[in-house]
């Protein structure tokens, strides 16, 4: 199996705990935080879906999903590439409410397909080639950044199920 093909079936697994986890949430429970300073389940999942947008489109060399597919208006917030949830406030991350699960959902298929699409291209040199301009010393190459996104994506999914939990005060197995 081919490392491009391993960091694809990867990609999935996040994607799969999310949707399991998101399934059947209202607004309300999206928007449920356990304490004042505690990420929401839809701050999560959105910010899980802007690190991934925010990345791979740079890696990409393209617009992100964000801007160019007009998700933000349907977030209703403003199309600042920037604004991935690093280094939110409280109050910001309570500003984060979509009008539901599927839109959470939608826009993190949109980019899933890209990441793919993207991933499905690379061979060996391009995963090997070092990032640039970064603030890491050493830079990162192009596969570390894959699995950095990987990881962080891991997280969250974990942390979305976890809230899920509290919320349903029960045991929530979501993977």
């Amino acid at each position: 199996m081919h490392s491009k093909d391993v960091l694809i079936e990867a990609y999935s697994r996040p994607r799969a705990i999310l949707e399991k986890a998101l399934e059947g949430l209202t607004a309300e429970q999206l928007a449920y935080r356990p304490a004042p300073q505690a990420n929401s389940i839809a701050w999560l999942a959105w910010h899980f879906t802007r690190v991934q947008d925010s990345n791979i489109s740079s890696l990409a060399g393209r617009e992100q999903e964000w801007i160019d597919g007009g998700w933000h208006a349907k977030f209703d917030m403003p199309a600042d590439p920037s604004n991935t949830g690093h280094g939110h406030t409280d109050e910001q991350v309570a500003e984060v409410k979509p009008s539901s699960a599927q839109l959470l959902l939608d826009y993190n298929q949109a980019v899933y397909k890209r990441s793919i699409d993207y991933i499905g291209t690379l061979n060996r040199e391009d995963l090997e080639r070092v990032i640039e301009g970064t603030r890491y010393n050493p830079p990162p190459t192009v596969g570390v950044r894959l699995v950095s996104v990987l990881t962080d994506n891991t997280q969250h999914a974990g942390q979305i199920n976890y809230v899920r939990g509290l919320i349903e005060s029960r045991h929530w197995l979501g993977a």
